[in-house]
């Protein structure tokens, strides 16, 4: 969970899904019906996060007028900035094509601009959405633990 944890902050990792997959180790270790209950909420926090952390930002972006293709373009764009320089070629790539693309699609720095200040506010929106989903997990976990050894 831990690692996870960290894998949402520095996206190295599949995070949240860690965060979620160890509730369910730990559920099959302890073979216990609160073990189970503790993963099925947790696997309910899962699917809530990721639905979230993908429908609340892409919502905003729309409304700021940032297209999808743009954004599907900087997330690749971002994929490989950060083979290319670990972890800050990824924000820096993504930013950076957002910028661009809206600079080709608007021709105004102001506008692109815009977009792009949009877009961060859009990603940093995105992580603290799946670091709030982690945390719950967690803390379901850890009543779960406390309800076991109880």
């Amino acid at each position: 969970m831990a690692a996870g944890t960290v894998g949402i902050v520095l996206p190295a990792l599949p995070g949240l899904f860690l965060v979620w997959a160890a509730s369910g180790v730990w559920a099959l270790v302890v073979q216990d019906s609160v073990g189970w209950v503790v993963w099925g909420v947790t696997t309910c926090l899962y699917g809530a996060g990721l639905a979230l952390q993908y429908l609340v930002p892409g919502r905003r972006l729309r409304s700021a007028g940032v297209a999808t293709w743009t954004l599907v373009v900087a997330l690749v764009a971002g994929v490989v900035g950060f083979f290319v320089i670990p972890v800050v070629g990824a924000p820096l790539a993504f930013a950076g094509t957002i910028y661009l693309a809206s600079r080709v699609r608007h021709g105004d720095h102001a506008r692109a601009w815009a977009a792009t200040k949009h877009a961060a506010r859009a990603v940093l929106t995105s992580v603290g959405i799946e670091l709030l989903a982690a945390l719950t997990i967690i803390a379901t976990w850890i009543a779960g633990v406390w309800l076991v050894s109880a």
